[in-house]
């Protein structure tokens, strides 16, 4: 009797398998594959000082984030989202949104990033050279594009990855920054 019922508790082990399987895929297709959590959010902006791409007179530190809330974009020449996010981040530059400094990210010859911003336009305050991808994993970059919303005291404050969208700005970007802006002020105020 006891072999029988072995037997039979035998055939619901792939069932359960199957179960679990589920369940587990279920979840993972719930989440948003664009956000990625960081351990930086709530943290200081890893300490840079990063060299200015070809052409240009002056690369970024942390010390330039501060005082002000900022954008910092990690982007590359060779990245096509990066290609579909720049007329965007053209549009932030044109308003005086905000300031964006950028990151060039791993640039195989180090004429691409130039030459690129050359052609579409630039719209940082300031470039970081990353060719040794040192700044990008400060920052825990995972890909291209990210963009992280930098407070007025140099704290991250939110992380997005992919293009920046009209969409994703006036639903989640550019109600933060809105925000750190009124913070900023009240902390100047009570000072």
């Amino acid at each position: 009797m006891k072999r029988l019922s072995m037997k039979r508790a035998l055939y619901f082990i792939p069932l359960a398998v199957f179960l679990v399987m589920v369940i587990y895929f279920a979840f993972g297709l719930t989440r948003d594959a664009r956000v990625i959590p960081s351990v930086l959010i709530n943290q200081p902006v890893p300490a840079l000082a990063l060299a200015p791409i070809k052409g240009s007179p002056a690369g970024f530190s942390t010390a330039d984030l501060k005082n002000q809330v900022t954008l910092v974009n990690i982007f590359g020449s060779w990245c096509v989202a990066c290609k579909v996010e720049h007329p965007f981040l053209m549009e932030l530059r044109k308003s005086n949104v905000v300031p964006i400094y950028g990151i060039n990210w791993r640039e195989a010859n180090r004429d691409d990033g130039p030459a690129w911003l050359k052609r579409f336009g630039d719209p940082y305050t300031r470039i970081g050279d990353d060719p040794k991808s040192m700044a990008a994993i400060a920052f825990g970059v995972t890909g291209a594009p990210e963009t992280f919303v930098v407070d007025h005291q140099g704290i991250i404050r939110y992380k997005h990855t992919g293009p920046l969208t009209y969409k994703i700005w006036n639903e989640i970007i550019g109600p933060i920054v809105e925000q750190l802006r009124r913070d900023q002020e009240k902390a100047k105020g009570a000072s």
